[in-house]
């Protein structure tokens, strides 16, 4: 447990602390409040689901457009790099 956390339990708790306390008060300076935060939070998810299925389908054109340039490049790519490594 103490690998995957970084260190012993009560070590990490106060490190996030401390932490907290610093990025707290760097962000009061910037006139940021904790409610700003999670409002901004909630706007955006709203905008994301207010674009509904615009988005997918624009993400998913882009997405085909680029893999009709990528994916050829790869294949010869992938090609040439096994005829190479054949004649070794």
């Amino acid at each position: 447990m103490e690998k995957f956390i970084g260190g012993s339990l009560p070590g990490v708790i106060l490190r996030l602390i401390i932490l907290s306390v610093i990025v707290g008060i760097v962000l009061a300076a910037l006139g940021l409040e904790p409610f700003d935060v999670i409002n901004g939070v909630r706007r955006l998810a709203l905008r994301i689901y207010d674009m509904g299925y615009d988005a997918f389908e624009k993400g998913f054109s882009y997405f085909l457009t680029g893999a009709l340039l990528v994916v050829p490049i790869w294949l010869v790519a992938r090609l040439f790099k096994m005829g190479r490594s054949g004649r070794n």
